[in-house]
């Protein structure tokens, strides 16, 4: 049975690098026979958060708001990808979360971070656990760092031979095989008992 999930994307810089590991992880989760939608942030391009979705009347969020709460809702897991800005966390993808919050409850994320430097994201992807956690998912422990971003994949997000591309290609399987579990876990707890709020 295939899972749904959302690969959540969130640099609006002119010259991204992470679209690339964005990529790579649609088409690994692809390959294992998931449905997967990447949800890039700037091309929904939410306003700085003023109102969540659930601060507006039913019926009335705008349409961009309105569609992206039905893609979350209609989702088994998640996905993050992750660069660090000045040891945080990147404002895009930041704020594109904070407009949801009951949306995300009782499901699982998986974070990706990346940097084009040798620390691979590590403190973004520190920080995104906590924030994640208190969304109301369940993050999982496995995790994808890749650094640097530009000698590991290509620009249409293939793993490269030289650099990390062998390293990243090799932890992908556990990583998603983590996913995967807590995804089916979630799906049948929901199903045998609804959740407590």
């Amino acid at each position: 049975m295939s899972n749904r999930i959302l690969v959540l994307y969130g640099s609006y810089r002119s010259d991204r690098m992470g679209i690339r590991l964005a990529q790579f992880v649609v088409d690994g989760f692809r390959a294992r026979g998931d449905e997967v939608e990447l949800i890039d942030a700037k091309a929904i391009g939410l306003p700085m958060l003023d109102r969540m979705y659930k601060e507006h009347p039913k019926g009335q969020a705008p349409a961009a708001l309105e569609k992206l709460a039905g893609q979350i809702r209609g989702a088994d897991g998640f996905v993050f990808v992750t660069g660090e800005y000045n040891w945080g966390i990147q404002p895009g993808l930041k704020n594109l979360t904070d407009h949801f919050l009951e949306e995300w409850f009782w499901r699982p994320a998986a974070i990706a971070s990346y940097s084009a430097g040798r620390f691979a994201g590590a403190r973004a992807a520190l920080a995104w656990h906590g924030t994640l956690s208190e969304m109301g998912m369940v993050v999982i422990s496995s995790s994808l760092a890749v650094g640097p971003i530009a000698q590991t994949l290509s620009a249409d997000g293939k793993a490269t031979a030289e650099g990390g591309g062998k390293a990243l290609t090799q932890a992908f399987p556990r990583f998603a095989d983590d996913l995967a579990w807590w995804m089916e876990a979630a799906k049948a707890q929901r199903a045998r008992k609804p959740p407590p709020f």
